[in-house]
């Protein structure tokens, strides 16, 4: 098929300095897109800050004869959100899509974290999307266009012991991205969402489990770094930055070469006109299972 490519268009990505961001910001480049990488530059937890990497990752990009400019502060400022939109608008003229990739990694069980560090994951994973997309918004309601890629996680649907604080967090972003799809069919907006699965800083203290989830290879799970590279999972965010793209309200899991749809159902159930605890006790197996369930979809129609 012809080459998607995004030339002449504009494309914010938070994060952008490195890993899994940096992959982005290179891949959409290459595709002709002007992108303007937003990083703080901290540490995986979130300390610290540097232009360094996303300064490295504009001079990469115009070294390859794209167009980028950097934007250094922290998602987690709503005036920084404004100021990264009007650095694409004054820079670019423009904007098209953003790409809400910026996150720090906090481990720990629940019983280990207090609320400070569910605070911090939200205020970086949730309150930094939202910010940048209501920045955003108004250019993309006034255009009648506009594409939202936001970055979920497997690990919000549970199943991995110690990241309770991040799944919650993704989880959050999770809900904002069904939600708002709902209101952005009606002008022309398409809000989606990847769930990487890539070996980055964050990810490096879970990787034995992260092995065990996902049922690989030995000789994979052996050297999840070699093969978890975070530019497989810069194809599924494009596409969803893509015009092209007809997606809304949907989560594409992407990594190893893979990508996939994750989805939500409804189990058929069980109806009582005066339902007691009792039915839901004796029923308990019809209830949970999912033969038979259907989709619920973020939107019906577009």
């Amino acid at each position: 098929m012809t080459e998607l490519r995004f030339d002449e268009q504009v494309v914010v990505v938070t994060g952008g300095g490195r890993g899994i961001g940096r992959s982005h910001a290179l891949l959409l480049a290459s595709r002709g897109a002007r992108v303007v990488v937003a990083d703080l530059g901290v540490e995986a937890d979130g300390s610290g800050s540097s232009h360094t990497p996303a300064d490295d990752v504009v001079r990469e990009i115009k070294a390859r004869g794209g167009e980028a400019v950097a934007s250094f502060g922290s998602v987690a400022d709503e005036q920084f959100a404004e100021s990264v939109i009007a650095t694409a608008i004054g820079s670019f003229g423009r904007l098209d899509a953003i790409v809400n990739n910026a996150g720090i990694g906090l481990g720990g069980s629940f019983a280990e974290s207090d609320p400070a560090t569910f605070r911090a994951l939200m205020d970086v994973h949730f309150y930094g999307t939202l910010y940048l997309t209501q920045a955003a918004w108004p250019h993309f309601v006034r255009a009648g266009y506009g594409r939202v890629v936001n970055t979920v996680s497997e690990v919000m649907l549970g199943g991995m012991r110690g990241v309770t604080p991040y799944g919650s967090a993704k989880c959050a972003v999770f809900g904002l991205t069904r939600s708002l799809a709902v209101e952005a069919a009606a002008h022309g907006i398409r809000v989606n969402a990847i769930a990487p699965r890539a070996y980055t800083r964050m990810s490096a203290t879970q990787s034995d489990q992260m092995a065990a989830n996902m049922s690989l290879p030995d000789e994979v799970a052996g050297n999840l770094a070699a093969a978890m590279v975070p530019e497989q999972c810069a194809p599924a965010a494009a596409y969803l930055a893509h015009r092209s793209c007809s997606l809304n309200g949907e989560v594409l899991q992407v990594g190893l070469g893979a990508v996939a749809r994750i989805a939500v159902v409804q189990s058929q159930g069980i109806w009582r006109q005066c339902l007691t605890v009792e039915d839901i006790a004796e029923h308990l197996s019809s209830i949970v299972d999912i033969g038979g369930a259907h989709e619920v979809a973020a939107v019906a129609d577009i």
